[in-house]
């Protein structure tokens, strides 16, 4: 009798993870037809048990690196588990990893947001397998600086097919690229790499070093930091050569990692790997940062995703467990966690998307060129540093049943400090503000003058705020995180105000631009209606 279950909610799934974020749907609304339709696909996918299957099983039976067969040849292959191969084949067929460098007539204009709706639902599901999306998305805008190499690779990433064989590039139906800057001397820097790059002739490079992080080992070609005669420089290096053999990399293990399980990330020593430079000899981090800047968007819209994702469970549990005679979610005290956690996630989702739709505008509009490269940064630093605090207490709402492994919850905390540490952690964002503010402080002039143009009257005071904040980065590095903070909440409320957010963003606007010290949530006053907030965001499902 003691295994009739009651008193459980019932497992978060069958329905659409697009059709039930009214948010998302606002964002969305001046894409095409097509594109909606194929949201609209995307949403109900994610919400399947099957598809909640695949990412239980790709993080539970994670990679393995095989070094040598058994007679003792150098293999250097790590193997996945099917289901990380369907997420990937999947992902690749919707363009996560190619579609902002195609000219498809139905994200026209605004193929960064687009792709930025469907990598956000996929990363509502998983995000381990979005690693080498990302890097091989990114990787292109570095291959831009070397128009021959561009037109050679792009073609063969491009084709939407996910082809994990292990061949010469030349051989396959599709490709992806990977990354390896840091070494184990120097971490974020990368100038002290000792990777050294020797000449062979005809452009080529022999590449020996160590890698102390290259992520995506199985990648078909990698950007890789080298240092040679004129200076660090990235070159592109195959895994495997045009006959079959593969092309220097010795894999010392994987990384035994917190989260982002089911993606590998590897220790490697590269011996005579043959690559070809990137962009200018010595311009080394110039050209890797035209990728990493697309890299960091991802990675404000995975962390607002894994926080809409975490949110979602907890509210559902909420609406289904009673205690103490009624609904939790009715509890007041519950209500008011809920709705204090449901503005931070708005917040993060509407300003990631934000960033995005300035990527899409910058080459035509200067205001929003301003935003993409001052605001690149910040996005990336707020929303990436709040997701581990909110998806703890998201986790808190389901008490053990949120800490057991069986709770996706479990995974989606293990997750999200990758995001806040990956492509440049806390102080490197910062110190990147300040960099801009420094160089050209007339970038943020326009920002601030967007900002304040959105927030309206409701705002007054926050661009003063922001001027002042500003004065005193500009002699006290230290203040960095204080203006970096600053910055994204005034953003993140100017943008919820400019979609017409009401009573949230009034909320959002009155509870972190007032100047509050907070520490955990659960501070909203009476002043809001913590079950409008809820209920809107996250709409009961009927």
């Amino acid at each position: 009798m003691t295994d009739e279950v009651i008193n459980q909610p019932p497992p978060l799934t069958g329905g659409n993870a697009w059709r039930g974020d009214p948010l998302l749907i606002q964002l969305a609304e001046r894409f095409s037809d097509p594109v909606r339709k194929d949201l609209d696909g995307l949403g109900r996918f994610v919400m399947t048990p099957e598809a909640q299957e695949l990412a239980r099983l790709a993080n539970t039976d994670t990679p393995k690196l095989r070094t040598h067969d058994r007679q003792g040849r150098r293999l250097d292959l790590v193997e996945y588990h099917p289901a990380y191969h369907a997420l990937m084949r999947r992902s690749v067929a919707g363009g996560l990893h190619s579609s902002v460098w195609e000219n498809g007539d139905a994200e026209i204009g605004r193929r960064h947001q687009v792709r930025a709706a469907r990598f956000y639902l996929t990363a509502e599901l998983e995000t381990g397998h979005l690693c080498p999306v990302t890097m091989t998305s990114a990787s292109l805008a570095a291959l831009m600086a070397s128009p021959k190499l561009f037109r050679e690779w792009a073609p063969r990433v491009t084709t939407r097919k996910y082809d994990q064989t292990q061949k010469p590039p030349v051989q396959k139906t599709g490709l992806t690229l990977g990354m390896g800057m840091t070494e184990k001397q120097g971490g974020t820097d990368v100038r002290a790499n000792t990777t050294r790059a020797e000449r062979t002739g005809s452009g080529f490079y022999r590449l020996t070093g160590h890698k102390w992080f290259m992520s995506a080992p199985m990648s078909d070609a990698f950007l890789v930091l080298g240092q040679a005669p004129e200076g660090l420089s990235c070159f592109l290096v195959p895994r495997i050569l045009g006959d079959g053999s593969g092309n220097g990399f010795r894999f010392q293990r994987l990384k035994d990692k917190l989260g982002n399980r089911s993606n590998a990330s590897s220790e490697v020593e590269f011996v005579n790997a043959i690559g070809e430079m990137v962009g200018d000899p010595g311009a080394g981090v110039k050209t890797i940062m035209d990728m990493v800047t697309l890299t960091r968007l991802d990675c404000a819209v995975a962390s607002s995703a894994l926080m809409r994702a975490g949110l979602a469970e907890a509210i559902h549990h909420t609406r289904h467990r009673q205690v103490f005679g009624s609904n939790l979610i009715d509890q007041p005290l519950m209500q008011r966690v809920l709705a204090d956690m449901a503005l931070d996630v708005a917040a993060a989702t509407a300003l990631s998307f934000r960033l995005a739709r300035s990527f899409d505008e910058a080459a035509s509009d200067r205001g929003e060129a301003a935003f993409a490269r001052a605001m690149t940064p910040v996005v990336k630093y707020w929303v990436c540093k709040i997701a581990p605090q909110l998806l703890y207490e998201a986790m808190e709402c389901l008490g053990g049943n949120g800490y057991v492994e069986e709770a996706p919850l479990a995974r989606y905390y293990r997750e999200a400090p990758v995001n806040a540490i990956w492509e440049g952690s806390g102080n490197v964002m910062a110190l990147d503000v300040l960099r801009v503010l420094g160089r050209a402080p007339g970038l943020f002039e326009e920002v601030l003058a967007g900002i304040d143009r959105d927030l309206g009257t409701g705002g007054r005071g926050t661009i003063g705020v922001l001027n002042a904040a500003m004065q005193v980065a500009a002699t006290d590095q230290g203040s960095a995180r204080l203006l970096t903070e600053q910055l994204a909440l005034s953003a993140a409320a100017a943008e919820l105000r400019r979609l017409g957010a009401g009573r949230i963003a009034d909320a959002f606007v009155e509870t972190r631009l007032g100047g509050q010290w907070r520490t955990t949530y659960g501070m909203l006053d009476s002043r809001h209606d913590a079950r409008m907030i809820i209920d809107t965001l996250y709409p009961p499902v009927t």
